[in-house]
């Protein structure tokens, strides 16, 4: 992120009281899922996590993206779950508008996801996982919070990534 002189912002800035605001996080859809989803193995530690970076004052992104994956996650079955109702899921996704910040995909995106490809030869389902990671550099979001840590370690150089730890 730039600031108006068009210098490098440290991510770590001093909010209001002085005190340290945490770099801005991207929470991934298994996050989402696990936090959601009360019989989820990971359900307690994925909720936990989001409340305190929370709590800490850490800004939680997501993109339409993973709002779709966690549409298309949640309707049918999970080794934890049957399929939740639509309007479950549409008062679920609503709740996330209105609670998180929404990283935008714009032609910008696209660029940074081509380059991207081109870069670490990511192809198949992995191009979902590179989309990702686009649309966080385009939007200044340095950390991603994720339990599927080997999808992104090809971005490691790019981004911080903030693995919820555990079993599923």
């Amino acid at each position: 992120m730039l600031d108006t002189d068009g210098e490098a912002l440290d991510p770590e800035t001093e909010g209001a009281e002085g005190k340290s605001v945490p770099p801005a996080c991207f929470v991934d859809t298994n996050v989402l899922v696990y936090a959601t989803s009360s019989r989820a193995p990971l359900h307690q530690r994925a909720s936990g996590e989001l409340r305190r970076r929370s709590e800490a004052g850490q800004e939680l992104w997501l993109s339409r993206q993973v709002l779709r994956e966690y549409l298309a996650a949640l309707s049918r079955p999970q080794t934890f779950a049957e399929p939740r109702p639509i309007r479950e899921l549409v008062s679920d996704i609503r709740y996330f508008l209105s609670h998180f910040q929404l990283a935008e995909e714009g032609p910008e995106v696209t660029e940074k996801l081509l380059e991207l490809i081109e870069k670490t030869g990511s192809g198949g389902k992995h191009v979902h996982d590179a989309n990702l990671v686009a649309t966080m550099l385009v939007n200044g979001i340095s950390v991603l919070l994720t339990h599927n840590v080997e999808d992104f370690v090809r971005f490691g150089g790019l981004i911080e990534i903030a693995p919820l730890e555990g079993e599923p």
